[in-house]
């Protein structure tokens, strides 16, 4: 029997200061092709799908400065990812930064290649247009999906400015495509104003459970996670976790901010709620660098990042 080789560690800070170094994912080693990995951290740096304020493309790099903050056993959850799961950081997609749909199909073909050795893509964001080539890949391996999507807004608009492609598009096309299992579809913390009822309500029509920003407010969350396992049971889960879902006092490096959003508390609530799921992927996206300035908006999704890590199948408890 071949003997597995010894699982890759995030770089320490007392082997190279955390000002150092290259600026990986948790400062992982850098793989060219997800053979044999358990789990890969993908980039995809994409912005030509928004629809206010540019400058996810930068997402990416800027998460992965923050990750070097990151310590590779979960304090709180007891997790140890690196203890039982092969991780590595899978570089970026090489996106078309002048034609949204070519970007759209190279992503597509990227994960498709990632997925087919079953490594589980968490991919660092990039605005949410990356969703649905991503929910494609998935699908053609493991088949309809169950979603927790986690957002101000429900991304389910039939186009923008006439255009099927958009960030605020994918799960539209996701239903129409028979992506998803509708009826274990959850989306947490849309919130805000909008043109009718129509932008929600479209959600709950297609079996949707919706839990608006309103209905979170001064709570946990885990009593609800408990609801979503047990809505999703066994099938095939993808978290999309846009970073617009919390309040822009947290996370204010986001193109489309709404206030009234979730705390960081209660991300981690829904990211440690999905332990023991089948969780075949997951996105944190939106982050915006130049809105960003100290950075907070970047760091809290590396570390909602690392929180997914650490609910991956495989992953044991010390």
């Amino acid at each position: 029997m071949t003997e597995r080789p010894a699982f890759n560690q995030p770089l320490g800070g007392n082997v190279m200061p955390r000002f150092g170094g290259i600026a990986t994912m948790m400062r992982l080693p850098l793989a060219t092709g997800a053979q044999g990995l358990d789990v890969g951290f993908v980039g995809v740096p994409l912005d030509i799908g928004t629809s206010n304020r540019a400058g996810t493309r930068f997402g990416p790099r800027q998460i992965r400065a923050e990750s070097v903050l990151l310590r590779p056993y979960n304090m709180a959850t007891r997790a140890a990812p690196f203890d039982s799961l092969q991780v590595a950081d899978l570089g970026d997609v090489a996106t078309n930064p002048y034609d949204l749909k070519d970007s759209v199909r190279r992503i597509e073909v990227a994960f498709t290649d990632i997925v087919a050795t079953g490594c589980r893509p968490i991919t660092l964001g990039g605005d949410h247009t990356i969703a649905w080539p991503i929910l494609r890949a998935l699908k053609a391996r493991y088949g309809r999906l169950a979603v927790v999507h986690v957002d101000a807004h429900a991304d389910v608009n039939d186009t923008m400015f006439g255009e099927e492609i958009a960030h605020g598009t994918p799960f539209r096309r996701a239903v129409e495509e028979g992506l998803l299992q509708c009826e274990r579809v959850t989306q947490i913390g849309l919130r805000g104003t909008g043109y009718s009822a129509e932008d929600f309500d479209w959600c709950r029509q297609q079996g949707f459970t919706v839990v608006p920003a309103e209905d979170c407010w001064h709570r946990s969350l885990v009593p609800l996670m408990a609801e979503v396992r047990a809505r999703v049971g066994d099938a095939p889960l993808y978290l999309s976790f846009d970073i617009d879902g919390l309040d822009p006092s947290f996370a204010p490096g986001t193109g489309t901010p709404e206030i009234g959003g979730l705390s960081v508390m209660q991300a981690l609530e829904i990211i440690r709620g999905l332990r023991g799921l089948n969780l075949v992927g997951a996105d944190v996206v939106e982050v915006s660098p130049p809105y960003d300035p100290a950075g907070t908006t970047a760091l809290v999704a590396a570390n909602l990042a690392y929180e997914m890590l650490c609910v991956m199948p495989g992953v044991v408890y010390r």
